[in-house]
């Protein structure tokens, strides 16, 4: 195998690197920033240069971190390594590999087909093997499209603002809150984000990623002497953009009468959705759904075929029933859900 997974992770002995390592080691290529594939420590890191920015967020300013363009090759002990944009969040990848004997592989790390104006998008990368991830690897994961979504989202804003509440929308800090500022219809009212999306919106800044203004909770709601104006009237028709932790937190309180919603993969889910304890739940993924994964798979024309973390068993199953050779690569990644997969 030219990728295997071992201890510390998906380690290619021919180049003597890792991928996404779950432990320190000499060299690391980085399929994106999010906390459970970026993880600090490591002697040099390999990953997308329009992350970069992200990813030093991620890893700290004293990381070696080398940054390569989309396609650029790069040799390793002999092994062709190339990033490939997987249109999951800025900066994210797929590693293509390349012996020196013209075997390739791909290891997509996560991704998404649909548009995101916030990240390059998908492109299909043609191999011998697929590593694929599985995160929504049921039939039942089928995504509207993106425009539907927002349009609701928008929906749901514009009314919560005509009755003078805030909107309280969760979504993951990374990628999944950028996306959404640069999707919503931004002239409803003004826009309020917690600190934890506000670093990483400067991040993305940085990187020449168009958002609308932001503000922080801070910047707004201070009353004035001589006035008996509540402070959380300063939020009325607010959107707030906040990570999964900061529900059911003291930090929510200062908006006084609010609507809140969650945006993820999992509000698919009706269970899933009374367990979060929202009034809303916009089904927005920064994942591949059902049919996008059996896409992405048919475009590589991969004859073998790995799958990681999410639902692997029946995702393999199906995918051998369909006559591929398809195996599971168990990855510290294996876990279903989690706020970490930016689901």
């Amino acid at each position: 195998m030219l990728v295997e997974p071992t201890a510390r992770g998906l380690y290619c002995a021919a180049g003597d690197f890792y991928i996404d390592p779950w432990q320190p080691v000499e060299r690391a290529v980085i399929t994106h920033a999010h906390g459970d594939h970026a993880r600090p420590g490591s002697a040099a890191y390999l990953a997308a240069k329009c992350g970069v920015p992200i990813l030093r967020l991620r890893l700290g300013p004293e990381a070696s971190i080398e940054g390569l363009d989309y396609g650029e090759p790069r040799t390793l002990n002999g092994v062709k390594v190339s990033l490939h944009p997987a249109g999951h969040v800025l900066g994210s990848a797929q590693v293509r590999i390349e012996s020196a004997g013209g075997e390739v592989w791909v290891v997509t790390g996560d991704y998404k087909l649909d548009p995101d104006p916030t990240c390059d998008p998908f492109e299909a990368v043609r191999c011998d093997t697929l590593v694929t991830e599985s995160t929504f690897g049921l039939p039942i994961y089928r995504w509207a499209s993106p425009r539907d979504i927002f349009d609701g989202i928008d929906a749901w804003w514009r009314t919560n603002a005509a009755a003078g509440r805030a909107s309280v929308l969760f979504g993951y800090a990374f990628g999944k809150a950028q996306r959404i500022l640069a999707s919503v219809d931004a002239t409803i009212g003004p826009i309020i984000v917690h600190g934890a999306v506000d670093v990483l919106n400067r991040g993305y800044r940085a990187c020449g990623v168009e958002l609308p203004e932001t503000r922080m909770v801070a910047e707004r709601g201070k009353r004035g002497r001589g006035t008996s104006r509540q402070e959380n009237d300063d939020f009325a028709g607010a959107l707030v953009l906040a990570p999964p932790s900061a529900q059911n937190t003291p930090w929510l309180k200062r908006f006084g009468d609010y609507s809140d919603a969650f945006a993820s993969g999992w509000m698919a889910i009706r269970g899933t959705r009374r367990r979060k304890a929202v009034d809303k739940g916009f089904v927005l993924s920064d994942h591949a759904d059902w049919p996008a994964l059996n896409r992405a798979i048919e475009a590589s024309g991969a004859t073998q075929i790995h799958v990681t973390h999410g639902y692997i068993a029946p995702f393999v199953q199906w995918l051998t029933e369909r006559g591929l050779d398809a195996h599971a690569m168990k990855t510290e990644f294996d876990s279903v859900g989690g706020e970490e997969a930016g689901a």
